[in-house]
This record gives C-alpha cells, sequence and structure tokens, in this order.
C-alpha cells in the first residue's frame, strides 16, 4: 500500500500545533498513531518509519512540539501537562479520538502523561528507547553537548557516539535536527511534574522498545518496566541500536510497532 504525506496545523486558545501526517492511500485499517521526537528534536525524526506504517493501514500522526517549527505557543510557566494537552487537541481533531502514542527517548515521558492525563485518548503507549530512571547521570551533559551547535563539530560526534550511536553507524545524521531552546523548557516542563505521577502511563497497555547499545537503559534495567507494571508491559529488543534507534534500525521499529498495535486492536 502507498502513503500520502500532508501538514495539518491544530490549534487550542493560543497554541498551534504543526503536525505531519502520514496516511495510508485507502483507509486506516488499525487505530492513529502519534509519534514524538526526543528532547530538542522535531519529528521529522520519525521519517523513515512514518511513511512505511502509513502504507501498513496506518494513519501517522508526527506533532512538533512547542516552539519547532511551525509550532508555536507559550514557552514560559509550562509544565509536562501542557505538552500532553497539544498532544490530546491532535489526538482529537486527526486521530479520532482514540490513537496509540509513541515517544522518542525523552518523547515517552510526554507519551505516558498524554496517557495519565487523557486515558479515554489513548489506546496504548510505545516506548521507544527509554531510558531507564536510574540512568547514569553524566549522560546528561552528552545529551548537552551533541545537540549544542555553538561547540566544535569533532566534540558533538564524539558525544553522538557515545550516547546515540551503535558501532558502524554515522553519528553525522543527527548534527542537524536540534532546537536547544525548546530543550530546556523540555527539561523544566518534566521537573515541573512529579515523575511518579505519570511514569507508568496511567492504565495503558505499554510496547517498550530497548535497543541493543543504548547506554540510557543498561542491560541490567531492562526489566524495571515489567517488574513493576507486569502483563501491561511488552518489552522488544532491537539489535544493532543505541539511543538514537529510529534512523539506526527503522525496519525493525515499524515490525514491533506495527504487530503489537495490530494484536490490541485484534486482541
Amino acid at each position: 500500500m502507498r502513503s500520502i504525506r500532508e501538514r495539518s496545523n491544530v490549534s487550542h486558545g493560543p497554541v498551534v500545533i504543526d503536525t505531519i501526517v502520514d496516511r495510508p492511500a485507502g483507509d486506516a485499517k488499525w487505530p492513529a498513531l502519534v509519534l514524538l521526537p526526543s528532547l530538542g528534536r522535531d519529528s521529522e525524526d520519525f521519517d523513515a518509519v512514518a511513511a512505511p506504517l502509513a502504507a501498513e493501514g496506518f494513519l501517522v500522526l508526527r506533532p512538533q512540539p512547542r516552539g519547532i517549527l511551525g509550532s508555536k505557543g507559550p514557552l514560559e510557566g509550562i509544565t509536562q501537562h501542557d505538552f500532553a494537552r497539544d498532544v490530546a487537541e491532535v489526538i482529537r481533531r486527526l486521530g479520532g479520538g482514540r490513537a496509540v502514542v509513541g515517544g522518542h527517548a525523552y518523547g515517552n515521558w510526554v507519551a505516558r502523561q498524554t496517557a495519565t492525563d487523557f486515558p479515554e485518548l489513548v489506546a496504548g503507549v510505545v516506548l521507544i528507547a527509554a531510558a531507564a530512571q536510574g540512568a547514569p547521570r553524566h549522560l546528561g551533559q552528552v545529551v548537552s553537548d551533541a545537540g549544542d551547535p555553538t561547540l566544535p563539530v569533532a566534540r558533538r560526534l564524539a558525544a553522538l557516539r557515545e550516547g546515540f550511536f551503535a558501532p558502524g553507524h554515522d553519528p553525522s545524521v543527527w548534527l542537524e535536527g536540534w532546537h536547544p531552546a525548546v530543550k530546556a523548557v523540555q527539561r523544566a516542563a518534566a521537573q515541573a511534574v512529579p515523575r511518579e505521577t505519570w511514569w507508568g502511563a496511567g492504565r495503558a497497555p505499554i510496547l517498550e522498545l530497548h535497543a541493543e547499545h543504548d547506554p540510557f537503559m543498561p542491560a541490567a534495567m531492562r526489566g524495571e518496566m515489567r517488574a513493576a507494571y507486569g502483563d501491561r508491559v511488552t518489552t522488544r529488543l532491537i539489535a544493532g541500536a543505541s539511543h538514537a534507534l529510529i534512523p539506526e534500525q527503522p525496519d525493525a521499529v515499524v515490525r514491533e510497532i506495527a504487530a503489537w498495535v495490530r494484536g490490541l486492536a485484534t486482541g
């Protein structure tokens, strides 16, 4: 099946959310998929998986976070609840009122918050390369270095190799696509909401996609979500990838998400 890419704006109050829409050429067969990007990055990171998922029969919605590309709205005094509200409005206006929400890295925090705040809109949550609660603290600086365009390229590439890309993969593909000012807003918004209130994604079913070489999720910590939330959590390990995951193993990401969502819809 072919896919069609469009662009749509979703407005509520002073907020405008620029959303990339990938739809199947025919009718969508499955629940809508909302994909949220990682810290300080835009949803074009999902280009490699959005069209293939749409070709599998999914309506794929990629809202840009406030302050990124065409999305606009207040950035001062906001919390993670506000980012979740933006996602909820996209689901209501473009997703038929019910969707599976997937978040890559930091984006999974907003996905979990959306499921917590708007359970009636969220059929399931996909955690794509989510960090463990006890991820090594020095990796925060690695993220900062990777996304700081004022630093020398060599230093940024070293950070990308350490934190985001598995051996043999080209980290230079992530030199662009960073939005440092929004990254600071997102960090502050997350810190304003107690983590224990949203970490479990409400009562939604959860698929977590771990990357084999992801330093943010050491092997010893891969079972923490299932230990905490039991059979509500399905875990899959994707080989040959690190924290970036999507540009490294897009076919595996598509395969795992499509199979799990279909299982939700038919089970």
